[in-house]
């Protein structure tokens, strides 16, 4: 029998795993946490039995992954909930942009920009169960569906400022840019629209879904899955260097790029070596958990029924949020997005008291202290918010860093999504699960299709080392 260790816990990681036992290799998951689940952790926080994410919290490409849709993890107790509005973009004149599952009913709320909005998405969400395997792995492959990612394709190259000149309305164009600044990325530079309408192409098919009982409930759901194959996982093992592995066949890493060249060393070529090593990290992030009574008091009334609100103001505040993290600066209304996942799942509340998660968006590697700011653009929309605030917990910048080794600088996309690590990974490649050190492979989410619980990128990694067994 083949044998397979995998490095990381993550739904990256884990997501190898299942795929390997599922053909056979007996797999040994290696996890340097005391917990399993990298970004998809949750806890208790502030008040005793209010439940909080630590990290990832919204999850339209998870409910939607062609990986995770196979596994049915129904059995070992995830369930998707949805809020009634996915999402709403606030303006400060009490006005929103109010994104809906159904794209008709999102064009609808958006006046003029409906017509436009439906040009834009009604054809890719529609098709979205037929292409979305196309855009969940390496872009650089012959698609199986060439019309419909030609249709989303296309407007993917495209800078997100451009558009944005699509819409008239502030609103439609607010939602837009809220959703499109998902990317961490200056909305004026190419391809800065794909994630964007990735997010808006899923999520119009599938939902802005959330795990009820919190995101822990994927990986928990994921690591029963495993240990029925037959796999083994063991935590507080961090991996420093090729010698602590046990022996194996094959080796999955679900790191860094940066961190993986460090632990193979020589092994590595050196020209995949030194790309590794220039591996380029986006702005990073900054948490606020709140403990709120009664919930957020937003201004707009549809944002009071929103599962995710993008509290950043106007189409232009947020290109200017976006271009100033970029370029190390630290803006004074930073973009901030907040979760309410309590709307769709109601367990994660105590009484009255409601979880709601934030964070926003700050340079990389920033040391201060963004809570101010964050509890600043939250009253801004929502006037006695903080009267309503019965306690907070904090993760800084260089604190998701310590959560999680895979946020550098507090990157929580875990890599720059400039076009070419976007399209071709951390290195020049068709293969970019590869490392060259025959039998080890890279699947964190800094290979191809990036960021999200979808497990996709530990899927691609693991057939990569399948095919490697089989000669």
């Amino acid at each position: 029998m083949s044998t397979a260790t995998v490095v990381g816990a993550g739904p990256n990681g884990l997501a190898a795993a299942i795929a390997l036992a599922r053909a056979d290799v007996r797999v040994t998951v290696l996890e340097a946490a005391d917990d399993i689940g990298g970004g998809t952790r949750s806890g208790e926080a502030i008040v005793p039995g209010l439940l909080h994410d630590h990290c990832s919290a919204i999850h339209p490409m998870a409910v939607g992954s062609p990986f995770l849709r196979g596994l049915g993890l129904d059995r070992y107790g995830l369930r998707w909930a949805w809020p009634e509005i996915d999402c709403a973009h606030p303006l400060d004149g009490g006005t929103a942009g109010v994104l809906h599952r159904s794209v008709t009913e999102t064009a609808a709320g958006l006046g003029a920009d409906g017509r436009a909005w439906r040009r834009l998405l009604q054809g890719p969400s529609a098709a979205y169960g037929s292409f979305g395997d196309d855009i969940m792995g390496p872009l650089l492959r012959l698609p199986r569906h060439p019309v419909h990612l030609a249709r989303f394709g296309i407007p993917a190259l495209t800078p997100a400022s451009l558009l944005a000149k699509s819409f008239r309305t502030e609103e439609a164009r607010a939602l837009w840019g809220g959703v499109a600044a998902h990317a961490f990325r200056p909305l004026e530079r190419p391809l800065s629209a794909s994630i964007g309408l990735g997010i808006l192409t899923a999520g119009h098919h599938y939902g802005w879904a959330v795990a009820e009982g919190g995101s822990r409930r994927i990986t928990d759901a994921m690591a029963a899955l495993l240990i029925d194959l037959g796999g083994k996982i063991e935590t507080g093992v961090r991996v420093r260097s090729v010698p602590q592995l046990p022996p194996a066949d094959v080796t999955v890493w679900d790191v860094t790029p940066t961190a993986l060249a460090d632990i193979l060393g020589d092994l590595l070529p050196p020209r995949i070596a030194r790309a590794y090593r220039r591996y380029r990290y986006g702005p990073g992030a900054f948490k606020v958990d709140f403990a709120v009574e009664g919930g957020v008091p937003w201004r707009a009334e549809a944002a009071r029924r929103a599962g995710t609100v993008h509290v950043g103001g106007t189409y232009a505040e947020i290109a200017a949020t976006e271009r100033d993290i970029h370029a190390g600066r630290m803006p004074k209304r930073p973009f901030v997005l907040v979760g309410q996942q309590y709307l769709a799942d109601p367990s994660r509340s105590v009484g009255d008291v409601h979880p709601v998660w934030s964070y926003a968006h700050v340079p990389n590697g920033y040391t201060g202290d963004a809570t101010a700011a964050i509890t600043a653009q939250i009253e801004r929309f929502a006037p006695g918010f903080r009267d309503r605030i019965v306690g907070t917990v904090v993760r800084t910048t260089p604190g998701f860093a310590e959560y999680n080794p895979n946020y550098v600088g507090g990157d929580i996309m875990t890599g720059a999504t400039d076009i070419a690590q976007l399209v071709l990974g951390p290195r020049p490649t068709l293969q970019p699960y590869d490392t060259g050190v025959p039998g080890h492979y890279l699947c964190s989410a800094a290979t191809p299709p990036g960021p999200g619980a979808h497990g996709m990128c530990g899927a691609h990694a693991a057939a990569r080392a399948l095919r490697h067994l089989r000669g």
